[in-house]
């Protein structure tokens, strides 16, 4: 049995015989608000993050419902009554410090049905994971029966959706039965989308930013995510419980706000960094982010920490694509061989392949050889190019000059409005160009389709990239600087040999 949610549109504004007060939390991390009406938050803002990389930017902002949408941390006992309670808080205000590390608040409330409602919220200075208990205690004179659910209101931390969002994904998630469930807008278009089994934790992704339940002592046994694209409600379920008059029951929960951080998210456990999700491109992309962050730690910038991994990945990759290229030279020296061959069996093609690889053969040459390099590149390249799009490492993480978000497109404001872009876009543009610069020292193929298709692929490159991360860009500029190095040293190399000649 699944009870109803707790939060309901149809349900009237609760009435109180004295205004609810709002409680605050400030710890080194976060400032949060909590409120005696139904004991929720009703704001949650980060130190350590930004709304946006201007100076007077104020901090991150995790609740972005109002009243009428409902706030997060509802707590229903399977009685639409429950999240109306009016709450008595022990304090006004928590205030911690590095001499003052942790707290509590407790919370006590009186439902109508004689349920009594104990809530105790436990907070660290020095971790985004809040503990809380709630205690139900039947004060009635007949049993009381009821199920515990817990839900979150959330809307979307970025905003409304645009169409860069396609890409990501914002909404309801859970890790339930040992693997990450993330659910669509879509997927509960036509009504609630309820998951059963075990539940490490269950809320709501945002890209860089997490807000999570940990049900704890079987708290919580389903899941159920419903709502629209740009605010969602997820509720932990738990099982149905009765209480004799006189008796009590305890719930405990960990609540999670916080940033998307990998490391963080590994030291606390419960598989909260399972939210960190890179997709098929996970088994690179983490061991890509360790790397970018080891780098950081010493140059203490994420821009040179890009470039330093875009060195060591072209040293690792140096001798797949000195062999590549040093192939694609070779091929070029038999491309008149092979127009004599193509010419002479222009009307026997089973004769015409034949020469031909008797021809690959004879001059050792691989006519894949130089497709390899850039293939076994591709993983690469998108496995950073989600670690730079999902990572709250590089959220407006500053490179230099013009560049202050490695994790947004780059552009250069020179005091007027260029259509469709803004500013100028003055990185991708050397990308392009150092693209076009390492096509003319790359051997040219023989097929005149397949040479105006190469001819146009820098401006094909430049357009793609336009509004990708200034950090990937960044990677692929200094790819292509490398390479052209590497080809005018192949370039160098084979002129020799024929000289000698």
């Amino acid at each position: 049995m699944v009870a109803k949610p707790a939060a309901d549109s149809a349900l009237p504004p609760p009435v109180y015989e004295r205004e609810p007060k709002n409680v605050t939390i400030d710890t080194d991390l976060y400032t949060a608000i909590l409120s005696e009406d139904g004991g929720t938050i009703k704001s949650f803002v980060l130190k350590m993050h930004k709304e946006t990389n201007k100076k007077d930017s104020p901090g991150m902002q995790l609740v972005k419902t109002d009243a009428s949408q409902g706030f997060p941390l509802q707590f229903s006992w399977g009685t639409a009554v429950t999240p109306q309670v009016l709450y008595s808080s022990d304090k006004q205000k928590v205030t911690l410090s590095h001499d003052n590390n942790k707290a509590e608040l407790r919370l006590v409330g009186q439902a109508a049905n004689g349920l009594m409602v104990e809530r105790v919220y436990g907070f660290n200075n020095d971790s985004y994971l809040i503990d809380l208990s709630v205690k139900v205690k039947n004060t009635a004179d007949s049993l009381l029966q009821g199920i515990p659910q817990l839900q979150l209101v959330n809307a979307r931390f970025e905003g409304v959706a645009s169409p860069a969002d396609n890409f990501l994904f914002g909404g309801p998630a859970a890790y339930i039965n040992g693997s990450l469930q993330e659910i669509k807008a879509d997927d509960f278009k036509e009504g609630p989308k309820t998951l059963q089994g075990t539940i490490d934790w269950a809320g709501f992704e945002g890209n860089y930013f997490l807000c999570g339940m940990v049900p704890l002592d079987g708290a919580g046994t389903s899941f159920t995510a419903q709502g629209t694209e740009n605010l969602a409600k997820t509720q932990l379920t738990g099982s149905l419980d009765t209480l004799q008059p006189g008796t009590e029951k305890e719930y405990k929960y960990h609540v999670f706000y916080g940033p998307k951080k990998l490391e963080m998210l590994k030291s606390i456990g419960f598989n909260l960094d399972r939210a960190v999700n890179f997709g098929w491109f996970d088994v690179i992309a983490k061991p890509t982010l360790w790397l970018l962050n080891l780098l950081y730690d010493y140059c203490r910038n994420y821009g040179i920490a890009i470039i330093l991994v875009t060195v060591l990945f072209k040293a690792a990759f140096w001798p797949i694509s000195q062999k590549g290229m040093k192939s694609m030279k070779n091929m070029q020296k038999l491309q008149p061989k092979m127009v004599k061959i193509k010419e002479k069996y222009k009307s026997d093609p089973t004769r015409m392949n034949q020469e031909v690889m008797s021809l690959y053969k004879t001059y050792k040459v691989n006519p894949l050889g130089g497709c390899l390099p850039m293939v076994l590149q591709i993983p690469v390249f998108f496995a950073l190019y989600k670690v730079l799009l999902q990572s709250i490492e590089l959220r407006h993480a500053p490179f230099m000059l013009w560049i202050s978000d490695l994790s947004a497109p780059d552009r250069l404001w020179l005091g007027i409005d260029i259509p469709y872009l803004g500013g100028l876009p003055v990185l991708t543009l050397l990308m392009g160009a150092s693209m076009f610069f390492q096509q003319k020292l790359s051997p040219t193929t023989a097929d005149p389709t397949q040479a105006k298709i190469m001819q146009f692929l820098p401006v094909i490159f430049t357009f793609m990239f336009l509004n990708f991360a200034s950090g990937l860009v960044l990677y692929w500029f200094i790819n292509n600087l490398l390479s052209i190095l590497q080809q005018v040293l192949i370039n160098r190399e084979t002129k020799k040999p024929e000289a000698a000649s």
